[in-house]
């Protein structure tokens, strides 16, 4: 597993290309393998996808068109033979140019023109018969809710099974490691290193583990210079930072054994569902880490809307939010 850490790779689809390879270089051939592309299809998103087809060499393709709407077409292994992707080229057809040898007119294909092999997959092309099917508005939203249900779900492995109260996570027992154990990385923005800190607290982080061995001359904080495309051992929550002792208080379900082996947390663009900070329960006064007294013209803060409910109306899902 890599964590990429990002909802959409169109931001940085050249490291998402590396993601990809990484994790396809663990796939021992020995049984199937089943990959699940996004739905981005429209422009770079199409091109990206050709990109993954050439990379991966499947045996099958399995191609869902949009009711009422023809979205793209159809993936063929001519038209993916043909067409250019985002990075990679595509085999033109055949020409022929006109050279001039030894007086006479000869007709020859053009140099490394339609030297390449179509590739060998079957195509299986579904039409949905039902109305709105992916429909891209209502995934989005729908997408939105399942992450967010991901995370609790995994979240939910932090609390004991024989209470039966959810504990918010100010009552939970949190991991301490220090600032020169871990390498840290900010990946789908450039921050300061004197604000790193206001960055990672209570922060959703991939628990990794780089090749490189951790060298860190003073106390830390180590910060990296480069997004490394490394393993994933699991996610946690950072819960505090304790600047006087220099230590990072981590939550996470990772087991013990596992957590031997990380020496980086990677921060990226995925962020703790709203429901886990403002519904904790038992506070009196302010809650940890959400606060009514901010400037909210500072970039990168933002104002946490709380769901009340949906509504359904004509297949579509609309969000009411205070």
């Amino acid at each position: 597993m890599v964590y990429y850490g990002q909802t959409s790779c169109e931001q940085d689809t050249e490291r998402y290309l590396d993601v990809v390879k990484c994790v396809f270089s663990s796939y021992k051939k020995e049984v199937p393998l089943v990959i699940n592309t996004m739905g981005w299809v429209k422009g770079e998103g199409l091109l990206l996808l050709i990109d993954i087809i050439r990379l991966l060499s499947p045996s099958h393709i399995v191609q869902m068109d949009v009711y009422d709407w023809k979205a793209m077409a159809p993936l063929t292994p001519e038209y993916v033979h043909l067409t250019p992707g985002l990075y990679t080229k595509g085999k033109q057809q055949a020409k022929c140019k006109r050279m001039r040898t030894s007086g006479v007119e000869d007709w020859k294909t053009s140099e490394g023109e339609g030297d390449a092999s179509v590739p060998e997959y079957k195509l299986l092309y579904v039409h949905p018969e039902f109305p709105r099917a992916g429909v891209a508005g209502e995934a989005r939203v729908h997408s939105g809710i399942l992450r967010d249900m991901s995370i609790l779900g995994y979240l939910g492995q932090l609390q004991s099974p024989d209470i039966g109260a959810v504990l918010p996570l100010h009552s939970l027992v949190p991991y301490q490691v220090p600032f020169n154990a871990v390498a840290l990385r900010v990946i789908h923005t450039d921050v300061a290193p004197t604000n790193i800190m206001y960055a990672v607290n209570a922060s959703w982080v991939g628990l990794c583990r780089i090749p490189d061995e951790i060298r860190c001359q003073t106390d830390g904080p180590v910060l990296l210079t480069q997004t490394p495309v490394c393993d994933c051992l699991g996610f946690g929550i950072v819960r505090g930072v304790e600047m006087e002792k220099k230590l990072y208080h981590v939550l996470t379900p990772v087991p013990p054994e596992n957590l031997r082996l990380v020496n980086c947390l990677l921060l990226g663009n995925i962020a703790i569902p709203n429901c886990v900070l403002v519904g904790q329960q038992g506070i009196e006064g302010e809650i940890p880490y959400v606060t009514s007294d901010y400037n909210y013209s500072i970039l990168g803060s933002g104002k946490l809307k709380k769901k009340k409910h949906f509504k359904r109306r004509e297949y579509a899902f609309e969000r009411d939010s205070a």
